[in-house]
């Protein structure tokens, strides 16, 4: 019966990408209409074009978050194999502009081809990499599959899996038991993501914590951070960073009527493909605004909302607010990191949807860093509050600093459980 059932999750699993292989052109020609990146290096995804560095230290991690939170385990397999080639793959292209900058000093970074067998292995065959480490829990069957058969380890580091994510793997149990099987090392961030995967079918699991707080806040976004705050002036200022959709409008509508004319809000939407998008809902508000990436200089008193469209600076807009809301939460989205803006010292908002996030909001919460609000009304309600409070804020900024730094140490865990292996 398991053989059967293994063999049905597998067909159906083929099926699949079977009947998706002829919308995938469409697909990236669609997402290329607001992110130009999608329409190049098509050759990588198929695992086609120039060989990838041989021999490498191979890490996968599928977009921004994931390559942000990569940085201090590289810095820790870095020096324990300082003379390894290093690898980063991706699926997206924010999360290859966040590769390049963190580590196109030294590192190759392509796409990761499409989960198909033929494409997988011909992957391996080029790359051969001592290791392979997947960033959270990036569970591919065929790329798990050609890597047991050539021999190279694998790993996922940072692991983390909701209980909405386990019910969704949980559909082709067998499939998904049998992938998690041929992982060598699973490094997760807390005991109820080691126990989810457990129960799906892991071995060797270890609890590592959560590299993201070994993320220390860049001097030069602080500085820049700094600067900013002296240009807006002495203006009470609440940063809603990584928004998604259907958070803006409903926030704005709630600065609308509730926000004294003196408070700024600054908005950082989470994907850059909606920074227009987002303009919109700030003119539909009828709110004045600025873009930084037009402002050079001081901002105009009468400007409400500052649209915050870069990429790369989210502790520089940390380090320059009062209060930071941490998006992804208002809706049923499941929340965003909040240990960046806890790491800087920031009094945090989130809102009731947290799932993905589920332990680290708790332990903020409980350790009086954060404070959970209940939608864009509350949100704003409570904000203001804490605005007119300096004595809360001092106290809520201190709380976040000692909760980041209590649960650091994981990068250096999780590089001692790596399984690199030799090359002959």
């Amino acid at each position: 019966m398991p053989k059967l059932r293994l063999l049905f999750d597998w067909t159906l699993y083929r099926l699949a990408l079977l009947l998706a292989a002829p919308l995938i052109p469409l697909r990236l020609l669609w997402r290329g209409r607001r992110e130009r990146g999608y329409w190049q290096h098509w050759g990588e995804r198929l695992a086609l074009g120039s060989a990838p560095a041989a021999g490498a230290l191979w890490i996968h991690a599928v977009s921004v978050g994931e390559m942000r939170a990569a940085q201090p385990l590289v810095d820790a397999l870095r020096a324990a194999h300082p003379d390894v080639p290093v690898l980063f793959t991706c699926m997206t292209p924010t999360g290859r502009a966040t590769a390049e900058a963190l580590y196109g000093a030294f590192a190759r970074i392509v796409y990761l081809p499409y989960d198909y067998a033929g494409s997988m292995r011909r992957f391996m065959r080029r790359v051969r990499p001592r290791v392979g480490i997947l960033m959270e829990t990036e569970l591919w069957p065929n790329l798990i599959h050609a890597a047991a058969r050539a021999g190279v380890p694998l790993m996922l580091a940072n692991a983390r899996l909701s209980e909405r994510s386990a019910r969704g793997y949980a559909r082709l149990p067998a499939l998904t038991r049998a992938c998690l099987a041929r992982v060598d090392v699973v490094a997760a961030q807390t005991e109820a993501d080691a126990g989810r995967l457990e129960k799906l079918g892991a071995t060797s699991v270890h609890v590592a914590g959560n590299l993201k707080f070994d993320i220390a806040p860049p001097a030069a976004q602080l500085e820049l951070g700094a600067v900013w705050k002296a240009r807006w002036g002495p203006r009470p200022v609440l940063l809603a960073a990584s928004t998604r959709e259907s958070e803006e409008a409903p926030l704005l509508r709630a600065f609308a009527k509730a926000a004294p004319p003196e408070m700024l809000l600054v908005l950082a939407p989470r994907h850059p493909q909606r920074f227009d998008e987002v303009a919109g809902l700030v003119e539909a508000a009828g709110l004045a605004y600025r873009r930084r990436s037009t402002l050079d200089g001081e901002l105009d008193p009468q400007t409400r909302v500052l649209l915050g469209d870069s990429l790369g600076e989210l502790f520089a807009y940390y380090a320059a607010c009062d209060v930071a809301f941490v998006g992804g939460s208002l809706a049923p989205l499941g929340g965003q990191n909040l240990i960046e803006a806890a790491s800087v010292g920031r009094p945090v908002l989130v809102g009731p949807h947290t799932f993905n996030f589920e332990e680290v909001t708790r332990l903020a919460i409980e350790a009086g860093a954060a404070v959970r609000v209940n939608d864009a009304d509350d949100l704003l309600a409570n904000a203001l509050k804490l605005l007119n409070d300096a004595p809360t804020r001092t106290r809520m900024g201190e709380a976040g600093l000692a909760f980041a730094a209590r649960h650091r140490g994981a990068a250096a865990r999780v590089a001692a459980l790596a399984p690199v292996r030799a090359l002959g």
